[in-house]
């Protein structure tokens, strides 16, 4: 886990001088363009939303769960499900 980490570590610290050494220009044109992204990415996934929702066919059936599987479960009778044990008196 410490490599994993140190690794993790050594990558940021090597990302992070790498952005520094940018001019102020660059880091503010990237970080533009990675906003704009961001929001028109928010705003397909919010019109997504509203299409979907919108739509009259659009609905929620709730039915009763009728378990894990639709097979009945057979025990033999060799097995018991009741542990005898002696009671204290």
């Amino acid at each position: 886990m410490k490599k994993l980490r140190d690794t993790i570590e050594h990558y940021v610290l090597k990302t992070e001088n790498h952005w520094k050494v940018l001019p102020i220009a660059k880091q503010r044109l990237l970080t533009k363009v990675f906003f704009g992204g961001y929001v028109l990415l928010t705003i397909i996934v919010i019109v997504n939303v509203f299409i979907s929702t919108g739509q009259r066919r659009n609905t929620m059936s709730i039915h009763h769960i009728d378990g894990i599987s639709k097979k009945t479960i057979e025990r033999s009778s060799g097995h018991n499900d009741t542990v005898n044990s002696p009671a204290k008196e």
